[in-house]
Order: structure tokens, then sequence, then C-alpha cells
């Protein structure tokens, strides 16, 4: 008797996953578990199985659609201070790289950014604000492209035309440490400048800042150049009155990197903030808290 039941009920399972399978492919549902092999792809990346037939998924390019697609600055668009680069991006890790040269061919900015997908083999947007030297030229070009994983080749690259406009600018220095003139890591505290070119305007210290933030370019960590304050490092106010620069960040300032590293993060702030006639001390603050911020 046992076994009867036991035969009915293995039937009635069996018919139940029929209907599902069934019901599944009238509904489009994928019904067919892949494996998780993977394929390497030219550029480096990896595709899985998917779909219902568990065929790899097309490697990026494939698909006829390029990698890299900028949006802004279009070709031959006038461009000024501050450049602003838009576009989508599916790369590896989300990581790209762009060139900024005169006509010259004089390599002017080299830079890194993030798009923002959310997972691999997506297009994520980009977004980044960038100053540049003076150009000499009249024109120039603008490259976008990434570095390929398995031979560091420079790979989907999009070459844009554009026309340098006119710009009241003027120049500010920002201070980085620099593992050249100091390979031991000995002087802390020590902070070297670089020129920045940057658009005139009358809130030159918060541009200062900014430009600090924004870290070291391509060509200033060829020369050695670090910087010690982290991407997500934000300026919140930063106000001047009666000698006294007080600029406030926000939790991202905060290190417990040690002594050394809370010197060098100092030292950049300051240093960059005190190169203005009109600023004699510097007080630095994390959400309005100077008490216990940065101490060795």
């Amino acid at each position: 008797m046992k076994k009867n039941y036991l035969i009915a009920g293995v039937i009635i399972v069996a018919a139940l996953i029929a209907v599902v399978v069934i019901m599944n492919k009238k509904q489009g549902g994928d019904s067919v578990a892949c494996t998780m092999e993977a394929k390497l792809c030219p550029d480096g990346s990896a595709v899985g199985r998917s779909g219902p037939r568990c065929e790899f998924a097309p490697c990026p390019g494939e698909d006829g659609v390029a990698n890299i697609q900028v949006e802004s600055p279009k070709a031959n668009d006038e461009v000024g201070l501050p450049l602003t680069i838009t576009g989508q991006a599916r790369v590896i890790e989300n990581g790209f790289s762009y060139r900024l040269l005169n006509a010259n061919g004089r390599k002017l900015l080299e830079g890194y950014g993030e798009a923002q997908a959310r997972e691999v083999g997506q297009f994520g947007a980009f977004s980044l604000t960038i100053n540049y030297p003076d150009p000499e030229t009249s024109t120039g070009s603008l490259e976008v492209f990434q570095y390929a994983a398995k031979d560091g080749e420079e790979i989907d690259k999009i070459i844009v035309p554009v026309t340098f406009a006119p710009v009241d600018a003027m120049n500010v220095e920002v201070f980085f440490i620099n593992k050249s003139k100091d390979p031991q890591g000995q002087y802390c505290e020590v902070t070297y400048p670089v020129t920045r070119r940057i658009a005139k305007t009358v809130g030159v210290a918060t541009e200062a800042i900014g430009e600090l933030l924004r870290g070291v370019t391509g060509l200033e960590y060829d020369s050695g150049y670090l910087t010690m304050l982290a991407p997500s490092v934000e300026l919140q106010s930063l106000t001047i009155e009666n000698g006294v620069a007080k600029a406030d960040f926000n939790e991202a300032l905060a290190t417990s990197g040690g002594s050394c590293l809370v010197l060098a993060v100092r030292s950049q702030i300051e240093s960059t903030l005190e190169q203005f006639p009109t600023v004699k001390s510097v007080v630095i603050s994390i959400n309005g808290r100077s008490d216990d911020i940065l101490q060795p």
C-alpha cells in the first residue's frame, strides 16, 4: 500500500514539474540552468553563458556598439575652462583613460575616469570636469580609451577634435608629496607645488582646493607626485576672515593611517591655502568639528 502511495506521489510531482516547464516556455520563461563557464574576450574581460540555449553572451563590441561613447564635447566643439567630458562606457572594471593634446601633439593632460555601470558588460555614464594648461594652439584633440587587460594596448579609442576657446585664465598652486624628491618618505609634512590653470574667479581659494581634491594628473604622477587625500573627500565650505581660512570637509577626510599620513594631508591643505596673501593660518574641520581631527 505504501509503495502505491509512493508511486502515485512521484507521478504527481513529475506532472507538476512538466506543467511548470510548459508554462514557463509559453510565458517566455527560462527553464534551463546554465553552467558557470566563462569565455575570455579579446579585451581581457570575461562573459558567461545565458539565455534558453546557454550561449555565451557577446563580448564587448561584438554587438556592433562602440564600448566608449563620448557625448560631450562633440567633434569641433569650442571648449574652455573647465572642460567637461560626458558619455557612456562599457569597460573593464569601469575604468577608462583620457588624454588632451594640442595641435602639435603635445600632451596637455592625461588622467583616469570611471563609468557608473552596475553590472559587468553594461554601459555606465561618466562625467569629468577638468582644467588644462595653456594649449598654445587654437585646436587640439581629446582621446578617450581603455587599456587592454592582456597586453596594455590602447583599445576602443575615441578621438574628438576640439577648438580651444579664448579664456580669461589664472594660475594657482596645489601641493602634493613627491616620491622622487623624498623617496624614503622621511619628510611627511613637506609638500611640493604644481601649477594648475583655472578660469579667473573671485573664489580662487575654493577653486584651488577643488583642484587639490581632483588629485594628481597622469603627467604629474609620472614626475613622482602623489596625493594622500582620499578620492571621496569633499570640501563642504570655505571662509576666509581676518587672515584665518576655515575649511570644512566631509567625513572622508578622517584618517587613521598613522602620523605620517596625517601630517601629509594637513600639509597639502594648509600649503594650498597659505599661498594666498589673505591667509595667515588654516583651521581644518570635518562636519564642523575641528578639535579631534587629523591628530598624529
